[in-house]
């Protein structure tokens, strides 16, 4: 059971490290669009990153999945960017909801997964099975993520019903600032070809 502690606490940290703050911006982009009123939606979105990074972080453990480093820590910015963008782009805001949106988000939660894998790889061994500590690295994760939530849901609504910042003026700001944040990011990564 310690291992099981240990590795929900990883989990937990992995996501919720400032240090690590990429994984912290794609999960406030995805959710900046939305209130508390929104949660299934939500749910469902969060849900469908959490099912895409927990089966590439799988797959990569049991190296059915290989990407270079240097590529899946470009990629990661990117996804940050795009969702960025589909937030600035959509309107009205979060009253529709297509298959798209939880495709790409199943799609970003599969690279962010890779990005998670590296981590992982870096403390565990070559145990014969990883599954326990797969399953409380996950569920780590998807507490810290739930707390993120919590947190911009909560910001958000400070800043629209509270001090009534005009809901599209809000999203606006957090979206233009996450993506300059990220586009940053991204070129700092852009992987060398030589």
């Amino acid at each position: 059971m310690n291992d099981f502690i240990f590795y929900l606490r990883e989990g937990f940290f992995h996501i919720a490290d400032w240090k690590a703050y990429d994984h912290i911006l794609f999960v406030a982009a995805l959710c900046v669009p939305y209130f508390l009123k929104d949660w299934k939606k939500l749910l469902i979105l969060i849900t469908a990153f959490t099912l895409g990074h927990s089966a590439t972080l799988a797959l990569s453990m049991y190296e059915k999945i290989i990407v270079p480093t240097e590529w899946v820590e470009f990629l990661i910015p990117v996804t940050i960017i795009i969702m960025a963008l589909e937030n600035l782009s959509r309107r009205p805001i979060a009253s529709e909801h297509s298959p798209i949106r939880y495709g790409t988000t199943l799609l970003f939660g599969l690279i962010h997964g890779m990005g998670f894998s590296n981590y992982l790889k870096s403390m565990m061994g070559k145990g014969e099975s990883v599954i326990n500590e797969l399953l409380a690295f996950n569920l780590g994760l998807e507490i810290g993520q739930l707390l993120i939530v919590l947190v911009v849901l909560t910001i958000s609504w400070i800043f629209v019903a509270l001090l009534q910042i005009a809901r599209r003026d809000w999203l606006l700001f957090v979206c233009g600032g996450i993506f300059g944040i990220a586009l940053i990011m991204a070129l700092e990564r852009f992987p060398s070809f030589l």
